[in-house]
């Protein structure tokens, strides 16, 4: 969780031109109008979600942004996503940002803890109560690459939750390719812990500073600092950190090391990307030497460091870190000039959850439009993350994530069967029981694995297809409580093996021929 300074530091009014404005998406939760800000055009969350229930704060003063939330319903729905689902192109790199303010919404005196996950992916824990007594907001920030044309930011309820989860605004920011590109997005995503300006005490950096907005937050209040327009020209940092990050720097008068406590916080034990950034205006003609090693925990991390106005980064994109960390800068033998650092990031490395095969999503999406009251929660991913899945949906395990399994019995479904499901070739069950599903029973021939189908209890209508009697799997076909017509083809009352039910109900339907 990363906190603001304040409210206030959040967004400030720029007179900068859209065309200026980092690309991407910017939603405003829970509000229905559009707004301009920072020189960005803030769109309501509408298009982009149909559940949960918009919100207005009544906390004075707040920024637009922060004034309304949506929350989403926790009654009966611990594990159940909730989701945007945002265009995207594929394979671009996006900043993701999520923001929360409380603002008592729930009525409970502090806000509820909940999780959030991107496609796929578990991200985080959302747990904003900490910043909330604080009276500040908070944000998460990721970096992820597109695999697709849209992209899913989905929140549940977990078993710690106790009131509705929320949330205010959402960012998906386009990214250069370079940025972090050390990373093999194809396996991982980046959970940002801590990003600095080290030696800075003013607020928030960010852009129009940081093309992509990204967030540098101040560091080194207490610690020895040197504040100062600071003659350097980095060039070639893949990262492209903002200039004003190298105007400031932590340092030491004298040859001697100089330690930190940072990430500040204490963090989980993982695998982290970290990046240090250094630039030194110091003329080399001096004939002064600033030559420093680094380590982390005691560990070497970059041996004779040598800054120059050019500036340096130096990285690790799988570095394991546990609780407090400390890292020490110490002056090379023969370097009489103290060390200095600019600013840091720290991003844990998230293994990706993978993907549901497209050709299932595709079909359950089709599924969905052709039901007039879907489950609330059928929205990302189907099957990931594993604890996540869709209400209904059982899928399989191992790399090639397929749907399995349909129950969705007595959820009080109207609507109709789409013929999409016999897209789903990995079903091998489906209960469909207890609803009020009309019209006719689609072809589902291509499902060589079914073996049950339930359809009993609806309003279902036509002839009873033949082609059920192909699927030679087939072992269970309830069909009793409908309308069907027609006779019942001999290739099911033949089928040997097959528990076939028929009646009661369907009153027009002509017995098979003896």
């Amino acid at each position: 969780m990363l906190p603001f300074l304040s409210l206030l530091f959040l967004l400030s009014l720029l007179p900068f031109s859209l065309s200026q404005s980092p690309r991407g998406v910017f939603i405003d939760c829970g509000t229905t109008v559009r707004s301009v800000i920072d020189g960005r055009e803030w769109a309501p969350d509408t298009g982009y979600i149909s559940t949960g229930t918009p919100r207005n704060l009544t906390t004075p003063d707040l920024v637009p942004i922060l004034s309304t939330v949506r929350t989403f319903p926790i009654q009966g729905n611990v594990f159940k996503k909730f989701c945007y689902v945002i265009p995207v192109y594929r394979t671009g790199k996006y900043l993701v940002r999520t923001m929360y303010f409380y603002g008592g919404v729930n009525g409970n005196p502090a806000p509820p803890v909940f999780d959030q996950m991107i496609d796929g992916t578990f991200w985080s824990v959302v747990n904003t109560t900490e910043d909330f007594v604080k009276g500040m907001s908070s944000y998460y920030e990721g970096v992820f690459v597109a695999a697709g044309k849209t992209m899913s930011l989905c929140l549940a309820a977990n078993t710690y939750t106790d009131s509705d989860p929320f949330i205010s605004a959402l960012e998906f920011v386009l990214l250069e390719n370079s940025l972090y590109n050390s990373t093999d997005f194809g396996k991982y995503g980046l959970h940002l812990i801590a990003r600095h300006g080290f030696g800075y005490s003013g607020p928030i950096i960010r852009y129009p500073d940081d093309q992509f907005d990204r967030y540098w937050e101040p560091f080194g209040e207490n610690n020895p600092t040197i504040m100062r327009v600071r003659n350097v020209s980095v060039s070639g940092f893949w990262n492209l950190p903002p200039l004003k990050v190298f105007q400031t720097e932590l340092t030491v008068g004298q040859a001697e090391p100089m330690e930190l406590q940072w990430p500040p916080n204490s963090i989980s034990n993982s695998t982290y990307y970290i990046a240090l950034y250094f630039a030194d205006d110091r003329d080399s003609s001096s004939g002064n030497s600033r030559v420093f090693n680094i380590t982390i925990n005691g560990v070497t991390y970059y041996p004779d460091m040598n800054v120059t106005p050019a500036g340096a980064v130096v990285f690790a994109n799988q570095w394991v870190l546990a609780g407090l960390t400390k890292i020490t800068l110490t002056p090379a033998a023969g370097s009489n000039i103290g060390p200095l650092i600019n600013a840091g990031e720290v991003f844990e490395v998230l293994l990706l959850g993978g993907r549901t095969l497209t050709r299932d999503v595709i079909a359950l999406e089709k599924m969905k439009n052709s039901f007039q009251n879907p489950p609330l929660d059928w929205t990302g991913d189907p099957c990931l993350p594993r604890q996540y899945s869709w209400t209904g949906v059982t899928c399989s395990e191992g790399p090639r994530i397929r749907v399995t399994a349909l129950n969705l019995t007595g959820m009080g479904l109207s609507g109709s069967l789409s013929p999409s499901i016999a897209n789903i070739t990995a079903l091998t069950g489906m209960w469909f029981g207890n609803n009020s599903l009309s019209g006719s029973i689609p072809d589902l021939s291509p499902l060589k694995q079914l073996a049950i189908l339930h359809l009993e209890d609806n309003q279902l209508s036509g002839e009873i297809p033949q082609s059920l009697g192909n699927i030679d799997s087939l072992r269970e076909l309830f069909l009793q409580g409908n309308n069907f017509t027609g006779q019942v083809p001999n290739g099911l009352t033949s089928k040997p093996g097959l528990n076939l039910r028929i009646s009661p109900g369907n009153p027009f339907l002509t017995p098979p021929r003896s």
